[in-house]
C-alpha cells in the first residue's frame, strides 16, 4: 500500500486513527526525520515496521537546531526521493508539515532546555542546537500519540496497556548525545512513549551513514575513514578486555592532515561523563561508549561505538 502524505497534525491524528482501525491495531511506531534520508534512516524505518501495526515517519527540517541560517538553508531538501524510500519500507503515512504548522504564530516563547546533559561534547560546539532538538521532538511525539477513533479519555501508555495501543519512537544511536537526551526528556517529563535505540548504519568501507556524506570530496571521504578505524580499535581494546589507550588512537586521526578533532572520548552511555579511570592504563571492564567529532573539511561529522557488555 502507498505511504499516504499528510502536512497538519490534524490529518495525521486521523489518518493513523483510521488506519489502527482498519488494521485492528496494537501498536503505533513513530521515525523522526529531517529528510535527505539514506540507508540508515531506512534502517529505523524498517524496524519500525516490523514492531508496529501502523507506521509513521516525520519529515520536518527544523530551524531551531541551526545557529547558522546558512546552514540551514543548505540543508538538502529531497521530499520525493524521501517518500520513495520511505514507502519501500513499509510506512504507512509521512507526516511532512510546514514550518507554520510546527510552529504557529513564529518561534515557540516555551522550549524544552535540554540542561547539563546537553552543554557538553555536541552541546558545547553547538550552543542551543539541543534545546531546539527536544522542543521539537517533543512535539513530534505528541503529534505522533495514535490518534482519532481511539477512546477519548485517559492517557496514553507505552506497552499497550488498558487496551490501549502501544507506542514507540525510533532513533538511531549514531546522534548518541541526542537519544541520552531525547530518553532523558521522556522519562524526567513522562511521556507516554518507548524509545528504542536503532544501531548505527554504515558503508562497506565503514564510514557512518550521514546525509552530510554527500558534501565530502572523494578525498575528503577517504580521509574520513579514520573516524571509524580509531573507534574500532578501541572497541577491539574493549572487547578484549585491554587498556583501551586512548591516547594512541586519537593520535591516529590526528595524523591525518584533513581531519581536525573536535572530540574524543570514552563516557558512560546515559550520563555522557567521561570514564577517565578506563582510558589509560587499566584493563577495560564494563560498559562505554566512545564517541568523536571532527571537521574532515568543512564537513563536521560525529560517530560513536558502545563498548563492552
Amino acid at each position: 500500500m502507498a505511504a499516504q502524505l499528510v502536512t497538519t497534525a490534524a490529518e495525521l491524528r486521523e489518518a493513523s486513527g483510521r488506519l489502527l482501525a482498519q488494521k485492528g491495531g496494537r501498536s503505533q511506531g513513530l521515525v523522526p526525520t529531517m529528510g535527505a534520508l539514506h540507508e540508515g534512516h531506512a534502517r529505523l524505518a524498517r524496524t519500525a515496521v516490523e514492531q508496529n501495526d501502523v507506521v509513521v515517519a516525520s519529515i520536518f527540517v527544523n530551524p531551531l537546531q541551526f545557529g547558522d541560517a546558512a546552514d540551514l538553508d543548505r540543508y538538502p531538501r529531497t521530499l520525493d526521493a524521501d517518500l520513495a524510500l520511505l514507502e519501500e519500507q513499509g510506512v504507512d503515512l509521512v507526516f511532512a508539515p510546514s514550518v507554520d504548522e510546527v510552529y504557529p504564530g513564529g518561534e515557540p516563547l516555551v522550549r524544552v532546555t535540554a540542561g547539563a546533559l546537553g552543554e557538553k561534547w555536541e552541546g558545547a560546539s553547538r550552543p542551543g542546537h539541543f534545546d531546539g532538538a527536544l522542543t521539537v521532538v517533543a512535539k513530534l511525539l505528541h503529534y505522533g500519540i495514535p490518534g482519532a477513533g481511539l477512546p477519548a479519555t485517559g492517557a496514553f501508555v507505552s506497552g499497550g496497556g488498558g487496551g490501549l495501543p502501544a507506542y514507540r519512537a525510533y532513533f538511531g544511536q549514531k546522534d548518541a548525545q541526542q537519544l541520552a537526551l531525547v530518553r532523558r526528556m521522556v522519562a524526567d517529563l513522562s511521556f507516554p512513549v518507548d524509545i528504542v535505540a536503532v544501531p548505527t548504519v554504515r558503508s562497506e568501507d565503514g564510514l557512518a551513514l550521514s546525509s552530510r556524506n554527500r558534501f565530502l570530496s572523494d578525498e575528503e571521504r577517504e580521509a574520513a575513514l579514520v573516524l571509524s578505524r580509531a573507534l574500532r580499535l578501541l572497541a577491539e581494546r574493549a572487547t578484549a578486555h585491554q587498556p583501551l589507550d586512548l591516547e594512541s588512537a586519537q593520535d591516529m586521526v590526528e595524523s591525518q592532515p584533513l581531519v581536525g578533532v573536535d572530540y574524543f572520548d570514552v563516557v558512560d552511555p546515559r550520563s555522557l561523563e567521561p570514564l577517565a579511570e578506563n582510558c589509560r592504563k587499566v584493563p577495560f571492564r564494563g560498559e562505554g561508549l566512545a564517541i568523536i567529532a571532527a571537521k574532515v573539511g568543512p564537513v563536521r561529522l560525529i560517530d560513536n561505538v558502545p563498548l563492552g557488555s
